[in-house]
């Protein structure tokens, strides 16, 4: 399961969290977990994160933000790309995953 990057927004289309990193990284983590259930997957499936971020300075609200989804003893394989824009200025960060479900 491919789940392209998710960004700071709630189910209408709103930006979450302005210039609060970590608001932002529990959105995209909450619709991470969404894609991921429409797809019949969860994060245990997951094998892979990519998270692409305005700042690296971000990261530790990533991982306060995935702490809630994925403990740390069961982290998948990840890699951090330090971007110098996304797709909107307000975007901090876009994260996506893949996951592998059996069946």
């Amino acid at each position: 399961v491919a789940v392209s990057g998710q960004l700071a927004l709630d189910e209408d289309g709103r930006l979450v969290g302005e210039g609060d990193p970590a608001a932002q990284a529990r959105q995209v983590f909450e619709n991470l977990r969404r894609c991921l259930a429409a797809a019949g997957a969860g994060f245990d499936d997951v094998v892979k994160l990519t998270y692409f971020v305005t700042d690296i300075a971000h990261l530790p609200a990533i991982r306060t933000a995935r702490a809630a989804h994925i403990p740390d003893d069961r982290l998948p394989a990840s890699s951090a790309v330090q971007v110098a824009a996304l797709v909107r200025p307000e975007f901090l960060m876009e994260i996506e995953a893949f996951a592998v479900v059996s069946g």
